[in-house]
């Protein structure tokens, strides 16, 4: 189970490979193993390479991808190999139509729609984008109308995705971007505009980026079809909004507004719902770089102990949890993170993080910290204890790898090697969030379509895990 990832289309720039570049470049943190620009002028043309965005595009490429539209991609596999041949945007085509594809998010059942499409074409690739591109680009050709192929996506495919596609019509030699989110909006996409265009991407940070002003998030179950100054937005299939509660406690920017809601702003009260719930007894409150900083500042503002940087984090190192594989996580965190011990030496730490995953990370900065002198570490999470599998784009697999599937608390607590460990309890998250309509399946094992709690209960059952209730 795989692919969570960063999208970004503009339908009108002077030169768009630039503009898409900039954007995508703000949402790096999205995906680190591959990238690639698709645009269009009299063809179409796409790059795409391993590895970060500076990494595989120069002044000469971008030059070379000279256009008027473009869209882009920056990949996180979380299903499909990280390989040349899975990175986006892909490019597909048929007799009439040239569509290039960049998607995030993961299909439950995906296996179910290559084996309808495998009768029909044959898959070069093992991520979904392939897959869902085929299935939009057979519908384009059957009804010559984007808003149909749309319909019919949507309807087929019920989640988990935000697509962001460039398509041309040979025919009329008409090029568009077209984004579509699924009818639950479990992956985030929103709308933006500047001057003599408009601008679609995974966060508004990216809008940012190129000078758009964010207009909305894109309606779940919708599409949204650029080209030049035009948009056309329709709302196509319905469903029980689910928006990602780990978009807002870990994965998305602070500085990006999600849902009308500003992430920095959930996070800072993250960390005074959790001063609500628990006594903080420290002498300075040490959030483990970047994302927990804003719920530090919260705990900070109830308490009035102070916030100080006692981990300084190596800015080239890249974001141990989207990791492909344990063992290079692992060595990551080694790199990652480094104690400032003026700050920690002799002192009781509250130490705030976002959540708790596999246990790899949270225990050896536990250690790094009580080495670097401190007397006592109690730990607060701002995300409830994450007991199930995510299978709509977030890395994590099965319930073996998570540590709250397997473990109560006072167990994972010694584990840790804390003093103390506190959780955030779900009513807290959804108070900070703010919003109705969060997936939280992950953290109750109650999923919002039927393939993936189909998934999640069946690997239960194998497992032989029982439900646990970690929280008051």
């Amino acid at each position: 189970m795989k692919e969570h990832c960063g999208v970004f289309g503009i339908s009108s720039s002077p030169d768009a490979a630039h503009d898409v570049f900039y954007g995508l470049l703000a949402l790096q943190h999205r995906g680190q193993e591959s990238a690639g620009i698709s645009t269009f002028s009299e063809s179409m043309k796409t790059h795409v390479g391993m590895g970060l965005l500076n990494n595989v595009f120069d002044a000469d490429k971008l030059e070379n991808l000279k256009g008027s539209i473009g869209i882009g991609h920056v990949r996180y596999s979380t299903a499909g190999a990280s390989i040349i041949e899975n990175a986006q945007p892909m490019e597909l085509e048929s007799g009439r139509y040239k569509i290039s594809v960049g998607f995030n998010g993961n299909v439950p059942n995906y296996q179910v729609y290559m084996d309808m499409l495998s009768k029909e074409a044959q898959l070069k690739t093992t991520c979904d984008a392939e897959g869902l591109g085929m299935i939009f680009l057979r519908a384009l050709d059957k009804n010559n109308d984007i808003i149909e192929a749309s319909k019919e996506l949507l309807n087929i495919v019920p989640a988990a995705y935000s697509m962001v596609m460039l398509v041309y019509d040979k025919f009329t030699n008409k090029s568009s971007v077209v984004g579509i989110r699924d009818r639950y909006g479990l992956r985030p996409l929103c709308i933006g505009k500047r001057e003599n265009g408009y601008v679609i991407a995974s966060e508004s940070v990216a809008l940012d980026a190129v000078g758009a002003a964010l207009v909305s998030d894109v309606e779940p179950g919708s599409v949204e079809i650029l080209s030049g100054n035009e948009r056309v937005s329709r709302k196509l299939a319905d469903g029980k909004k689910a928006h990602c509660m780990f978009e807002f406690v870990y994965f998305s920017r602070p500085d990006s507004v999600l849902e009308g809601k500003s992430v920095y702003e959930v996070r800072l009260k993250l960390g005074k719902n959790l001063v609500k719930a628990f006594n903080a007894n420290a002498d300075v409150v040490v959030p483990v770089p970047d994302t927990s900083r804003p719920a530090a500042e919260g705990i900070s503002e109830l308490t009035d102990i102070p916030v100080a940087e006692g981990l300084m984090k190596n800015r080239y190192i890249g974001r141990t949890f989207i990791m492909p594989e344990q063992k290079t996580r692992e060595d990551a965190v080694k790199t990652k993170l480094n104690p400032v011990k003026s700050v920690l030496k002799d002192k009781n730490i509250t130490l705030i993080d976002d959540s708790i995953v596999r246990g790899t990370t949270t225990k050896k900065i536990v250690k790094l910290v009580k080495n670097a002198g401190a007397k006592n570490v109690d730990v607060w999470i701002t995300c409830p204890p994450i007991v199930s599998p995510c299978f709509y784009g977030i890395d994590m697999k099965s319930h073996s790898e998570l540590i709250a599937a397997n473990n109560s608390v006072e167990e994972i607590r010694d584990i840790m090697g804390a003093d103390s460990l506190n959780y955030q309890t779900i009513e807290g998250l959804k108070d900070a969030i703010g919003i109705e309509g969060l997936c939280t399946a992950c953290l109750t094992g109650v999923y919002p379509t039927e393939d993936a709690q189909k998934i999640a209960d069946k690997m239960k059952e194998q497992t032989g895990l029982m439900a646990k209730k970690f929280w008051k």
